[in-house]
């Protein structure tokens, strides 16, 4: 399921990251990698606020679909 499905508090382990090259490179900078762990933290105006390797994290919405957990 994507990200922005998940629910607040839940810890979720990162199945999959879609989208083009140069999405993936940049939310592999920001610490998704295949394998980690997130938790959603909130969801602001469809925006979502993750802790992802001990830093927060917000992401667009159209970001967070392309992260399966």
């Amino acid at each position: 399921m994507p990200l922005t499905l998940a629910e607040a508090g839940e810890e979720n382990i990162i199945r999959k990251i879609g989208g083009k090259q140069e999405i993936r490179a940049h939310l592999e900078n920001l610490g998704f990698v295949v394998g980690g762990t997130v938790t959603v933290i909130s969801v602001v105006g469809g925006n979502v606020i993750v802790n992802v390797k001990d830093s927060r994290v917000a992401v667009s919405r159209e970001m967070a679909q392309k992260i399966m957990v």
